[in-house]
């Protein structure tokens, strides 16, 4: 079975939205307009880059991204990847032609059957609805999150809060920064 990977910019009270300056969103582009840049502190992300060999996104974050990343040399390795993208809406159309092989997934089941599939990790980044139906429905297997020492108040929120079991979560790694950045690699405990 392929591990699947939430990775997350996230402010210390649970906000995803606009981390890099999206517009739409008073607080957008909280990570590098509030927080002291340290290039050490996000070395997970090139490290995800080289670990990964799918990427999963949900439809908001592929039309975000889509346009910005595959001419981007800091996301060179994510362009020659597949990626999925999970949307009940978007069509072949609706797809770029220069950022390598992209399939529609139309539900959490057809995620759930390609982490049965051969091969390795499946990153998810951005998507922040997705990642709450990811969690829910038990699919995701490990966090890869940066959070940072802010409180955003309102914004779209990594986690749901859906009345649930509770799920536990084993720490693998973790690191804190001068900035007050602090890594945190959690294993799901399934």
């Amino acid at each position: 079975m392929r591990t699947l990977i939430s990775t997350a910019f996230v402010s210390l009270d649970g906000v995803v939205e606009a981390p890099g300056g999206e517009p739409g969103y008073r607080n957008a582009g909280w990570t590098f307009k509030d927080v002291e840049f340290l290039p050490e502190a996000f070395e997970i992300k090139g490290r995800e880059q080289k670990e990964a060999t799918a990427m999963l996104l949900g439809r908001t974050s592929y039309e975000a991204f889509s346009p910005v990343w595959p001419d981007m040399e800091d996301f060179a390795d994510y362009k020659v990847m597949p990626k999925y993208v999970v949307s009940t809406t978007l069509t072949e159309d609706d797809l770029v032609s220069n950022w390598g092989e992209t399939t529609i997934l139309r539900s959490l089941d057809d995620v759930a059957a390609l982490k049965e599939t051969e091969g390795g990790p499946i990153i998810v980044h951005g998507s922040a609805s997705l990642n709450q139906g990811l969690s829910d429905a038990g699919l995701i297997d490990r966090y890869h999150l940066l959070v940072f020492p802010l409180l955003l108040g309102a914004g779209k929120r990594l986690f749901s809060t859906t009345d649930k079991d509770t799920q536990k979560l084993r720490l693998v790694e973790h690191e804190a920064y001068a900035n007050g950045l602090q890594k945190n690699v959690f294993d799901v405990v399934h």
